[in-house]
C-alpha cells in the first residue's frame, strides 16, 4: 500500500504514527493492499484556502477529505479493488487547539483526525444521527484497537 505524508504545516508531527494508523485501518477494513492514500499536513492559511475551494466555507478547519476512486470497506472474502483512496488534509494548528480543549495530546488528536478523514474517504458521513453513530463508533473502535487504549474524546462534529 502506498501511504504518503507531506508535512507543510511547520509543526512536528509523528508522521510514521499516521502511516502506521493508516495501514492498520486498511487492514481492519479490508482495503486492497495496493490502495493509495495521501495525507497532507498544512498550516491554517493553507487549510482555509482548501476549505473555501473544496467546501465553499470560510475559515480554517481540522480535516478535509477528497475521495478519488470512491472505494468502500471490503470484507475478508472481497477486499476493496485496487485504486486511489484519496487525499486528506489535516491542520496540526487547529488539531492542537482541539486537543488542548479536549484534554489530550496533539498526537491523539492527529490520530483521531486521520481516522476521521479516512472514514470519509470510504464513504462514511455524520450528517444524520444514524450515520454519526455508525461513523463515530467505528472511529472509536479503530482508534482503540490501534492505540490499545480508549479513543480520545471526539472533537470533530
Amino acid at each position: 500500500m502506498s501511504i504518503e505524508v507531506n508535512n507543510e504545516s511547520g509543526i512536528q508531527v509523528d508522521e510514521a504514527g499516521l502511516v502506521a494508523l493508516s495501514r492498520y485501518i486498511f487492514e481492519q477494513l479490508y482495503i486492497h493492499p495496493q490502495a493509495e492514500l495521501s495525507i497532507l499536513l498544512v498550516d491554517e492559511p493553507a487549510m482555509e484556502k482548501l476549505h473555501i475551494e473544496l467546501m465553499d466555507e470560510p475559515g480554517s478547519t481540522d480535516v478535509l477529505s477528497v475521495p478519488m476512486d470512491e472505494l468502500t470497506p471490503g470484507t475478508p472474502d472481497r477486499p476493496t479493488p485496487q485504486g486511489m483512496l484519496g487525499d486528506i488534509a489535516v491542520c496540526p494548528q487547529v488539531a492542537q487547539v482541539q486537543a488542548d480543549n479536549a484534554g489530550h495530546a496533539l498526537q491523539d488528536e492527529m490520530l483521531l483526525l486521520t481516522t476521521h478523514g479516512i472514514l470519509h474517504l470510504l464513504g462514511y458521513d455524520h450528517a444524520e444521527p444514524e450515520e454519526k453513530e455508525e461513523m463515530f463508533g467505528l472511529q472509536r473502535q479503530l482508534l482503540s484497537g490501534f492505540t490499545g487504549k480508549d479513543a480520545p474524546a471526539e472533537t470533530t462534529q
